[in-house]
């Protein structure tokens, strides 16, 4: 049995990876895989993957792609969700900020540099024609530490996935103000170079096993409500977030990774590019 170790968000996205580890899946193939929910997000994740405390990474696609071309070692070999990931921009229930435009030289609460929530605060300004380099932000960690700093305002929005993040609107903690989906698909599968050099077989038995799973996953007999309870959501959100949700089986294209990485050096995110064959790699 060989064993791999795996990261990705606490999220209703990788809810197929857990129901494959369940299963039983992985070790048909003779494959340990050991999931670690990171709550921190795709920041802390391109940290993991650096220092090889996992092999591989669900990602968020600008995250990586941003941290590949700043020297992390490692290459993306799938797309898992096509879809774009629409976040949030929320702000405390009891805040005087009531439209987007108000937000305009506050304060943003991100999890970490280089993760999701500070890369999509750079998209969100640029949408809104905002100065970016005046752009100000307080690292909160997780989801919990977002609740603390915007409830004592030492951060004045937060961008987050907003079906995650609904709960807190529901009971009246957040109040979002907007939706900023992000300009390409959102979740991808990262693997350590080195790491994937050695065990391709490996790598390939796993994706074709969870890209299984995930091509059924939406016809799984009441799945939305097996959703709702786990992510303690309301059953009608998790239906509407379904809907808006494909995943993918399919590798990252090389104009997807153009887009991305052009909108990264646009924003100034990024001072160069990479090459496609540096970040993406066929299994």
């Amino acid at each position: 049995m060989k064993t791999i170790k795996i990261a990705g968000v606490p999220e209703h996205f990788n809810l197929p990876w857990q129901l494959c580890i369940d299963n039983g899946e992985f070790e048909k193939m003779g494959i340990d895989l050991q999931w670690t929910d990171i709550p921190e997000g795709t920041g802390k994740m391109c940290q993991m993957l650096r220092d090889g405390e996992t092999d591989m990474a669900v990602i968020l696609s600008e995250g990586i792609v941003k941290d590949i071309v700043a020297g992390n070692d490692c290459a993306i070999v799938q797309v898992y969700v096509e879809s774009p990931l629409i976040w949030g921009i929320h702000v405390a229930a009891k805040s005087d900020y009531q439209a987007l435009s108000d937000l305009e030289n506050t304060k943003a609460a991100i999890s970490r540099y280089g993760s999701g929530s500070h890369l999509m605060a750079y998209v969100n300004a640029q949408n809104q024609n905002w100065a970016t380099e005046e752009l100000q932000f307080e690292i909160v960690n997780t989801l919990d530490g977002a609740v603390e700093a915007l409830t004592n305002g030492t951060a004045d929005y937060f961008m987050w996935e907003r079906f995650m993040t609904q709960p807190l609107v529901d009971k009246g903690i957040f109040r979002r103000v907007a939706d900023c989906p992000s300009p390409w698909p959102c979740f991808v599968i990262a693997v350590r170079n080195e790491f994937l050099k050695n065990n391709q077989q490996s790598v390939a038995l796993i994706l074709e096993t969870i890209n299984a799973t995930t091509a059924e996953f939406k016809s799984i007999p009441s799945i939305d409500r097996t959703l709702a309870s786990k992510y303690h959501q309301k059953l009608e959100d998790i239906q509407q977030w379904l809907q808006l949700t494909k995943w993918s089986q399919k590798p990252l294209e090389e104009k997807v990774l153009n887009n991305i990485q052009n909108q990264l050096f646009d924003l100034k995110i990024i001072d160069k590019k990479g090459t496609f064959a540096a970040i993406v790699k066929a299994v």
